[in-house]
């Protein structure tokens, strides 16, 4: 949180620190859940040509998780409740869009990280100098998923079956996903 923003904080507005709480909480459910459809698209996808490219992105969203995984450790943040919940929905999203091809699944791809974009955007903008390390790993974080989003554009995204559809409900579940884990 900036000094500008905390001198203007009004009673029941969050703390610096609960920013910061709620900040690793969410990405560290994000980026177990983007690990999850990953694995559901690899289950599905794996063998086809297509599965190196999807275990390339699997393998940089676990260094991402590795790092929220280690900051809700030292800073001592409850992770999200609602984790058994998204390693079933990310499987199954997962699977569900690579059930529609690879398309369907790049698709699903670019959905997630687009949303994903907006939110690492938002995160950047809110928090401070004092929490200038956090805010380059999610400014590096963010740059990689926006390279997921280039990856899936490049391998068909938008010729998958019904895609404006499926995108925006992607999307939509992405950011009541947010919402949720930010404080459950």
């Amino acid at each position: 949180m900036t000094q500008k923003t905390a001198e203007y904080r009004l009673p029941g507005d969050p703390t610096a620190r609960d920013v910061v709480e709620r900040t690793i909480r969410v990405d560290h459910a994000g980026e177990y859940g983007a690990k999850r459809i990953y694995e559901g698209q690899l289950a599905v996808l794996g063998r086809a040509k297509y599965g190196p490219l999807i275990e390339h992105m699997k393998a940089q969203e676990q260094v991402h998780l590795d790092t929220f995984s280690r900051l809700i450790g030292e800073r001592r943040v409850r992770p999200t409740a609602l984790l058994p919940f998204w390693h079933v929905a990310g499987f199954a999203l997962g699977a569900a869009s690579a059930l529609l091809g690879h398309r369907g699944a790049m698709a699903c791809t670019v959905a997630v990280e687009e949303a994903i974009d907006e939110h690492y955007r938002a995160q950047e903008d809110t928090l401070g100098d004092d929490e200038a390390e956090l805010r380059t790993d999610i400014a590096r974080f963010r740059a990689e998923e926006l390279e997921h989003r280039d990856t899936g554009l490049e391998h068909e995204a938008e010729q998958a079956p019904a895609y404006r559809l499926l995108s925006a409900a992607i999307k939509t579940g992405c950011k009541i996903a947010i919402k949720i884990s930010e404080r459950v």
